[in-house]
């Protein structure tokens, strides 16, 4: 009789732990599925921080978009060791290392790279074939148009005053 009586307890002690176990188990993966979905959606809507792009031609989305905070405390003329490029001048203050890097996997006849900032904000690429500065191509807004090799690009985007950092999105279209 006490052998069915602890063989009872037992049972009952080893299905509350199932059905609790299964429980924190179904509330574990339903945590996870709409963490995942969410984390899914945001990405989607909000373009990455200082994010890195690799490109190849008639990419999608079109514009890419990356964000991040302009500025630091390195003059644009020692980011380049010169004060003015064929796009403009390097002027404004930059972080030491580049806030974004393109990978471009072939060449492209036509690409723009935009600044879209709600204070005025400058631009640095140095990639193959050299280095490009560019302060106001659209209002205040910075940017780099034109024909561009395949190869890695390092990307800066700088403030006007030292230590000012403002945010910003960087757009990469193949549209003219």
């Amino acid at each position: 009789m006490s052998f069915i009586i602890l063989k009872l307890v037992c049972n009952q002690t080893v299905t509350i732990v199932l059905n609790q176990t299964l429980k924190l188990s179904f509330v574990l993966i339903t945590f996870t599925i709409i963490s995942t979905i969410r984390t899914t959606v945001y990405a989607q809507e909000t373009p990455p921080i200082f994010g890195d792009v690799t490109i190849g031609t008639k990419f999608s989305p079109d514009p890419i978009t990356v964000r991040g905070m302009s500025g630091g405390e390195i003059p644009g003329q020692k980011v380049t060791n010169v004060t003015e490029t064929p796009t403009g001048p390097c002027t404004g203050y930059f972080d030491e290392k580049p806030d974004h890097t393109i990978e471009l996997k072939n060449r492209f006849e036509y690409l723009k790279l935009q600044v879209q900032s709600p204070a005025d904000t400058t631009l640095i690429v140095r990639g193959p074939g050299g280095t490009w500065c560019n302060d106001d191509l659209d209002g205040k807004n910075p940017g780099i148009v034109g024909e561009w090799l395949p190869g890695t690009y390092n990307v800066w985007i700088g403030s006007y005053e030292k230590t000012k950092y403002i945010p910003y999105t960087l757009q990469i279209t193949e549209v003219k």
